[in-house]
């Protein structure tokens, strides 16, 4: 049964989302969706890796990966797994904004069932220009946004709204306090208020973290997930939780289910990791592996 706070979230609990099961996956890569994720730098090359790993960990089925053209090659041969696309880069390393129009590009995104955009991005102008050609191209898919990726969201609230709640924001608390213009204080004073703020002003299901996670939906649904702990305070701990949500609704999950289930199994990979090696010191590259461990535990 769900514990209903004061503040109408609602706990998210091992035995929640069992009353809540993801839909049974299939048998074949097809089946468990197609998911494109589209970011990266020359500087900041792991977030992919790390967001692309997760996804596939969380059960997606077949996976592609869009990234600056310089680090393509090493990340086609550390996931090989994936089809890699080389995409032009500007002088300083991010992705062109140019590529908006790369056919096969284009064709990669639109026919995903889930996309992650601007991960590991740089150039806040460039990161939008980029989205503003590729959102408007995703057909029936839902669209995770993360990081700079949520750029496009700060400079104008609706640039979503045309997907009908097809959208999950994952934003860490610094990121949830810009894309809403507040002080970094307030919204850390009340994280589940924020997250329904954005939820609402977006029209998307937001999942933001920071010790716990918050979860809301454009409805004003809200879940609390206690979870993870300190540990996950780490480098590219963001991009494993945007990877996993990026999966789950590749495998089937609507936006909210796979925010909310993604959160908790994010959570509960830092909490498997802490008790095997302490509280602090884990990486977030290790937290991915952990992830089917703790599906198959829900999911007795």
């Amino acid at each position: 049964m769900s514990a209903t706070g004061a503040d109408g979230a609602v706990t998210v609990t091992s035995a929640v989302l069992r009353e809540w099961p993801l839909p049974a996956p299939g048998v074949g890569k097809e089946s468990r969706g197609r998911t494109v994720v589209v970011g990266g730098s020359t500087r900041t090359p792991g977030a992919v890796l790390l967001a692309a790993e997760s996804a596939v960990r969380a059960g997606a089925g077949k996976l592609q990966v869009a990234t600056t053209r310089d680090t393509a090659t090493a990340l086609g041969v550390a996931l090989p797994e994936a089809l890699v696309l080389p995409l032009a880069q500007t002088p300083g390393g991010g992705i062109d904004p140019s590529a908006g129009t790369d056919e096969e590009l284009l064709d990669l995104v639109g026919g995903a069932h889930a996309a992650l955009l601007g991960i590991g991005a740089i150039g806040e102008d460039d990161v939008r220009a980029l989205l503003e050609a590729l959102v408007p191209r995703v057909d029936d898919g839902v669209v995770v946004l993360d990081a700079l990726g949520l750029a496009p969201v700060t400079a104008d609230a609706t640039f979503l709204h045309h997907l009908r709640g097809r959208a999950v924001l994952t934003p860490n608390l610094s990121e949830l306090a810009i894309v809403l213009g507040a002080a970094p204080e307030e919204v850390e004073a009340d994280v589940g208020a924020a997250t329904r703020e954005l939820a609402r002003r977006s029209r998307c299901t937001v999942a933001a973290g920071g010790g716990e996670s918050w979860i809301a939906d454009p409805d004003g649904r809200c879940w609390r997930d206690p979870s993870g702990g300190v540990g996950l305070g780490v480098s590219g701990s963001g991009d494993v939780l945007a990877g996993i949500v990026t999966g789950l609704c590749a495998r089937g999950a609507d936006p909210t289910q796979a925010a909310v289930w993604g959160a908790h199994l994010h959570g509960r990979a830092g909490d498997r990791l802490a008790s095997a090696v302490g509280r602090l010191g884990f990486l977030a590259r290790e937290l991915p592996a952990q992830v089917p461990a703790v599906l198959a535990e829900i999911e007795v």
